[in-house]
């Protein structure tokens, strides 16, 4: 089933953030664009290069009114401790979601079931709580921050400019469409 337009997953769940443990629930995010990044494990290899680079776009995606929320299986106390053991993930601003039951996991269909972990996977999710943008990568396959930061920029677009579309490679201030009649077999 087709996981674009589908709303959110109900949850309730520990998160640390900025030295304190917080409780996140999924009607926190509603009235505001958010961004899911499920990752496999704490104090493993890619994970750490990619929640660094997206801790380095942090204050980018704040600026355009975006929340983060980072998401594994390990528990907030995990969490805390590789924070407080990792100088890349010392640069984490946003929440770091437990997920150790598996049920944000599991809800955004990323479990890798008999292993307990999530797949690499990114959401975007509108101010309604409705998934605009999936991408799901193979553990192995790192994610690119910068180009998450253009799907934001494009789905917040769409958002805003009724009946534009946003074409590959699309970025502020380039050309968008307007799908229609005069379009067909022309591009």
């Amino acid at each position: 089933m087709a996981i674009i337009n589908k709303r959110i997953p109900e949850f309730q769940a520990e998160a640390f953030k900025d030295g304190k443990f917080i409780q996140i629930s999924d009607k926190d995010i509603i009235g505001k664009w958010s961004v899911f990044c499920f990752y496999p494990a704490d104090f493993t290899f890619v994970c750490p290069t990619e929640l660094g680079d997206l801790a380095d776009h942090h204050a980018q995606l704040k600026e355009m009114g975006v929340e983060v929320f980072s998401v594994s299986t390990d528990t907030h106390f995990t969490h805390m401790a590789w924070h407080d053991a990792s100088e890349t993930i010392k640069k984490i601003k946003f929440a770091m979601i437990g997920d150790p039951t598996g049920k944000i996991t599991r809800g955004f269909d990323v479990m890798i079931e008999e292993d307990g972990l999530a797949l690499r996977g990114t959401f975007v999710v509108n101010p309604e709580g409705l998934i605009k943008v999936a991408e799901i990568h193979d553990l192995g396959i790192g994610r690119s921050a910068a180009d998450l930061v253009r799907k934001v920029q494009a789905a917040q677009y769409v958002a805003t400019h009724n009946g534009e579309v946003c074409p590959a490679k699309w970025t502020p201030g380039t050309k968008t469409l307007k799908p229609g009649p005069d379009l067909v077999g022309k591009i």
